[in-house]
């Protein structure tokens, strides 16, 4: 007997198994037994091979032990020879693949099996060294993820934002409390750490014996109160030291930045297998919404573990080095935003603060208040604007001929369709009458814009608005809404629209780009990303955000055609424009109803202050805002629950910019 030609068998089934069939000087040849011998290997069941020393279910029954629990379940098998060492006796080279993820890197390695004819039948010798190079027999194969490091964010000027920070796991250790005293454990470890006693304790049950349940990560630093003896006082509780990516402080662009944590199972479902069980993982914000980018891709380790104790490796078996992250660059201000948060720290109900810088268009600050409760107001709110609109309808004013001296009729009341419009409540009686454009738009007479709703149409209105920015779309790298400004409205809803009513909707970042656009004499584009950074985003993550979105009366007010502007035409605002609608904003400082943002330190603030109806109340509640221009920084400032965008937002804009002139 020679040496045996190649014989290959490429096996598609989910399952390994080995078999070795009987063969004689007219049956079955050695390289028959191997290629049964590999099939059966690919299928984990050997029920049609023979040994030279074990029965072949004891043999199926070692291959499920060792592949228990272990991902990619079974590998390729292929025959790569088969040599004669004798008359009755040969040697089978097998090649093995496994497939341990969506990469093009495979673990792949060769074992041999020596074969021997015993009465005309071949048999295999077992030992599991012939499934896994090196495995002994009372070793199992375990599949590991190795987290890759993770790629930081940085704000402007590459500071850093989002880095490894100290971290404590605190959790009960059920190895190290009586299983009597485990619910107890748990339900004191909650209370010192505020949370639902009951849920943990169940959490801490239905645990394995062995398990260590995390009940909440502390950042390791002086904001931290609950101390290590504390933990250390109840029995089985421990605390962990770890690192974890994290921003400055807790609540630092939290909407925004989003967090880091062991993925959750729609995450994985999401993932189509990217994301494993118990990875770290993007689990909201700019972390979910550039994963890929900033996550890298995990490596993978297969280890041989002791089946009676398969928390400790004996060999590693293969090693695939993950690939680090990369950095994401923002256009983010640090102290900005950190600003932004401070003067909003008090504020009760949902508030925002968005600062863009008009010759880039760099969004330096998205800063919402602790009365947003975690959703992401600044980007993704949708609310009238109110009086800050006046902003746009003076441009289609100015458009149709109007000049800041043109008169104006501001009546007490004007009736539009049986519908009665009326000033605020606090309106200068001495600006009633006929006054001019500027002073109409400094006092912010509603009557006054109103009855000028006849020189204007709602196209025209709705130019005006999309040539500053609201209703353009725009990649920023997280999801946004930019605004809504109907083209067609007659009657009452055109009425209502010259005045940032009905179904006008912006966010607090679509009137900065509106106040950015007016300081940079053209239409800007909003950008979050430095430039070179991708603004795709994760699959999946948009929905996410979606339900960060705020929601209120404001918003249902709005018609399913109000839709944003996708595709908005080219602008045609020009420098200008630009420079009258600047000299309306500055009345409103010096004799409107900005006027405490005049001694602002630096240089001279250009406003509009805002006021915006929602709800069904009688009478309605209110939205303020104010949007702002000083120097190269636009503002915008919005309060949910606000009283007048003067008395509400007005402080809240002061307080700002005089930080941000002091920085």
């Amino acid at each position: 007997m020679g040496k045996y030609q190649r014989a290959t068998c490429v096996l598609t089934t989910a399952v390994l198994a080995l078999t070795l069939a009987g063969c004689t000087d007219d049956g079955p040849t050695a390289e028959d037994a191997a290629s049964t011998l590999a099939e059966g290997l690919a299928q984990l069941d050997v029920g049609q091979s023979a040994f030279t020393s074990v029965e072949p279910a004891e043999v199926t029954g070692q291959l499920a032990t060792i592949t228990e629990g272990f991902g990619p379940q079974a590998p390729q098998v292929e025959v790569a020879g088969v040599e004669e060492t004798g008359d009755d006796s040969a040697t089978a080279t097998l090649d093995y693949t496994w497939d341990l993820d969506d990469t093009d890197q495979d673990w792949t390695y060769s074992t041999t099996a020596e074969l021997t004819r015993v009465e005309d039948v071949w048999q295999a010798a077992w030992e599991p060294a012939v499934f896994v190079p090196n495995l002994m027999p009372d070793e199992k194969l375990t599949l590991t993820s190795v987290p890759a490091d993770r790629g930081e964010i940085t704000g402007a000027g590459g500071e850093v934002i989002v880095t490894k920070r100290p971290v404590v796991r605190v959790g009960i250790d059920k190895t190290r409390v009586p299983e009597e005293q485990q619910g107890a454990s748990a339900r004191a470890l909650a209370t010192l750490l505020e949370l639902d006693p009951a849920a943990y304790e169940e959490q801490v049950l239905s645990a394995g014996a062995e398990a260590f349940v995390v009940a909440l990560v502390l950042r390791d630093d002086a904001t931290r109160t609950v101390t290590d003896a504390q933990i250390a006082a109840i029995p089985g509780a421990l605390g962990q030291a770890d690192t974890l990516e994290l921003a400055p402080t807790r609540n630092f662009a939290r909407e925004l930045l989003g967090s880091v944590g062991e993925a959750t199972e729609e995450l994985v479902e999401q993932s189509g297998g990217a994301v494993r069980a118990g990875d770290i993982t993007g689990i909201s914000g700019l972390q979910l919404q550039h994963n890929a980018h900033l996550g890298g891709t995990p490596g993978l380790e297969v280890n041989a573990v002791a089946v009676e104790a398969p928390g400790q490796p004996t060999q590693r078996l293969f090693a695939k080095p993950p690939v680090d992250g990369e950095d994401l660059a923002t256009t983010l201000d640090p102290g900005l935003q950190a600003l932004g948060e401070e003067v909003l720290a008090d504020e009760p109900s949902a508030s925002s603060i968005v600062a863009i810088r008009p010759s880039t268009g760099e969004i330096l600050a998205a800063a919402n208040g602790p009365g947003s409760e975690g959703l992401q107001t600044a980007l993704l709110g949708q609310y009238p604007p109110g009086s800050t609109f006046k902003v746009a309808t003076s441009l289609a004013l100015l458009r149709n001929g109007f000049t800041p001296q043109s008169p104006t009729e501001c009546a007490e009341e004007v009736t539009v369709d049986g519908r009665r419009f009326n000033n605020a409540s606090t309106y200068p009686a001495q600006f009633i009458g006929t006054i001019p454009l500027l002073e109409t738009f400094a006092q912010s007479c509603n009557t006054g814009f109103i009855s000028a709703r006849g020189e204007i149409t709602q196209a025209d209105l709705a130019k005006a608005a999309t040539d500053l920015g609201i209703g353009v779309e725009a990649s920023i790298g997280t999801p946004a809404f930019f605004g809504s400004v109907p083209s067609e409205a007659e009657g009452t809803a055109h009425a209502a629209a010259m005045i940032g009513q009905g179904e006008v909707l912006v966010s607090p970042l679509s009137l900065a780009t509106m106040a950015a656009s007016v300081g940079a004499g053209s239409r800007i584009t909003p950008t979050l990303l430095a430039p070179g950074e991708s603004t795709e985003l994760e699959p999946g993550s948009e929905s996410a955000a979606a339900s960060q979105a705020p929601s209120d009366d404001a918003r249902a007010s709005a018609s399913a055609d109000t839709e944003p502007s996708g595709d908005a035409a080219p602008s045609s605002f020009t420098a200008a424009e630009s420079d009258t609608l600047k000299t309306l904003m500055a009345a409103v400082v010096a004799q409107g109803g900005a006027q405490l943002l005049r001694d602002v330190p630096g240089e001279p603030v250009l406003a509009k202050t805002g006021t915006a109806e929602f709800g069904s109340e009688d009478p309605p509640r209110t939205h303020a805002w104010v949007v702002a221009l000083q120097g190269d920084l636009a503002v915008a400032v919005f309060v949910e629950e606000g009283e007048l965008g003067s008395t509400s937002g007005g402080p809240l804009m002061q307080a700002f910019l005089a930080g941000a002139a002091a920085r």
